[in-house]
């Protein structure tokens, strides 16, 4: 059956528990070991010195505990990005907490970095039969102080090392209190200073080095950007994703569920991801590859992100509303244009 003809029906449902029916419609599908929708090489891409099969990714947040990487893999992305996952499990905010404006083709969510812990991340992952580009996205518990931050992001650097292939640090999540703050210049140099000490501590023990993105919010001026790209430099971080989530609400103002705090995404965050994208791409000059992501919602985005400065992009909100053939859309997008290969 079409998306087209599911799609109505699982509006109908509660966001969260339609999101839950959808994984494990897909977990079937793997445990019957069905062949892949699609196979996942095309055009790929060198980036952060890894290869990618295809620059179609998925973003963070919808398999928070590596728990569905079997059935995510039959959809042909060529990376699939896990978490966010805090050192201790949390249950996240209360409930309803995730929220559809279809007329906007939008989402609200406010999950509050729901999870089962890394040590539960782990053995999911350890028990995957997955073999491709595995991105672990880590966070911070939610009672942890905001100064002590750098703990919780090191607890989990170490505990996935060996099993991703790049980790992301999220600091701008708007679900979680003061975590953007994280962003800001002293707090920020601190943080990316444990974290890139850490790292090259792990790639001395296991013998193989894994790389640092950092994903940062859409909600910052273009000087801020400026200061976070000479750190992000300063600091020989690998990778940057742009962008997270926002708190503006232009573009939804006047639907119902627009007052619901949380964070914007889908076609509304668009047009701002993609200058986010562009803004960097400036300040990095290519010493710092991006991953796109905000408003994909056709192939048409995802060439923009590409075009904007990004090397890879990755895939959220678009499938609530388009569904898998989404992925397959935005890759032939990227693949009749000009492949770029970046280090």
């Amino acid at each position: 059956m079409s998306y087209a003809l599911l799609r109505p029906l699982l509006f109908r449902l509660d966001a969260e528990r339609a999101h839950g029916l959808t994984l494990r419609a897909l977990d079937m599908g793997a445990r019957l070991h069905l062949p892949p929708l699609r196979p996942a090489k095309d055009a790929g891409a060198r980036v952060m010195g890894l290869e990618f099969p295809n620059r179609v990714g998925l973003a963070a947040g919808l398999d928070k505990n590596a728990a569905h990487l079997d059935a995510l893999a039959r959809l042909g992305f060529g990376f699939i990005e896990v978490g966010t996952v805090t050192p201790r499990p949390q249950p996240g905010n209360p409930r309803p907490r995730l929220f559809r404006i279809p007329a906007a083709r939008a989402v609200i969510n406010r999950l509050g970095f729901n999870n089962l812990g890394v040590d539960h991340l782990v053995r999911n992952i350890q028990t995957a039969r997955y073999q491709g580009v595995l991105g672990v996205n880590i966070g911070k518990n939610f009672d942890t102080p905001i100064s002590r931050a750098a703990d919780d992001y090191l607890i989990c650097l170490r505990k996935v090392y060996t099993l991703a292939s790049y980790v992301t640090v999220n600091i701008s999540s708007p679900n979680t209190e003061n975590l953007r703050q994280l962003q800001e210049d002293a707090a920020l140099d601190t943080l990316l200073g444990a974290l890139k000490a850490e790292q090259m501590q792990l790639a001395q023990r296991h013998g193989r080095y894994v790389p640092l993105a950092v994903k940062i919010a859409p909600d910052v001026s273009d000087d801020q950007l400026g200061r976070i790209a000479q750190r992000l430099l300063h600091h020989r971080i690998d990778g940057v994703i742009a962008t997270n989530t926002t708190l503006s609400r232009t573009g939804v103002d006047g639907l119902e569920h627009a007052r619901e705090a949380g964070g914007l995404s889908g076609a509304p965050l668009t047009a701002r991801a993609t200058q986010v994208v562009g803004t960097l791409a400036r300040h990095l000059d290519g010493r710092i590859p991006i991953i796109g992501v905000g408003g994909i919602m056709d192939g048409r985005h995802a060439a923009e992100k590409i075009a904007a400065g990004a090397s890879l992009v990755q895939l959220y909100t678009g499938l609530v509303y388009a569904g898998p053939g989404l992925i397959w859309e935005c890759r032939q997008a990227l693949a009749r244009g000009t492949v770029v290969h970046r280090t």
